[in-house]
C-alpha cells in the first residue's frame, strides 16, 4: 500500500517502513507524528483519490532526527554594472520513518 501526502508545501509518495526528509516539523526524535493531508491512497484495488484529501486517511510516522541540509549558494550578478551578491541558505529538515498508513474503510450502500 502506498500514499501520496502533502507537508511543507511538497508532495511525497510513501510506503510503510521507508524514511523521508521533509521540511521541519515540531517534535523530538523518537516522538510520533500524524500527517493528516493524504491526497491519494493506492495499492489495494482501485486507488482512492481525495478532493482535495482522502477522508479518514492519515499517515503515522516516527521522528528519527532533526537537522540542516547542505548549504545552497546563491550568486547574483549583472554584467557591466558592478553588481554582485552572494549568500547561502541551509534548510532545516525532519527525518521521518513511516510506520503506518491509516485508511478508514468506506461503507458502500
Amino acid at each position: 500500500m502506498y500514499a501520496v501526502l502533502k507537508t511543507g508545501g511538497k508532495q511525497y509518495k510513501v510506503t510503510e517502513g521507508i524514511s523521508i526528509k521533509v521540511e521541519r516539523l515540531e517534535g523530538q526524535p523518537g516522538s510520533k507524528v500524524t500527517l493528516p493531508e493524504v491526497l491519494l491512497v493506492g495499492g489495494q484495488g482501485q486507488p482512492q483519490i481525495g478532493t482535495p484529501t482522502v477522508k479518514g486517511a492519515s499517515v503515522s510516522a516516527q521522528i528519527l532526527g532533526q537537522g540542516k541540509d547542505k548549504k545552497i549558494l546563491v550568486y547574483k550578478k549583472k554584467r557591466r554594472k558592478g553588481y554582485e551578491k552572494k549568500y547561502g541558505h541551509r534548510q532545516s529538515f525532519t527525518e521521518l520513518k513511516i510506520t503506518k498508513i491509516n485508511v478508514k474503510a468506506e461503507g458502500k450502500s
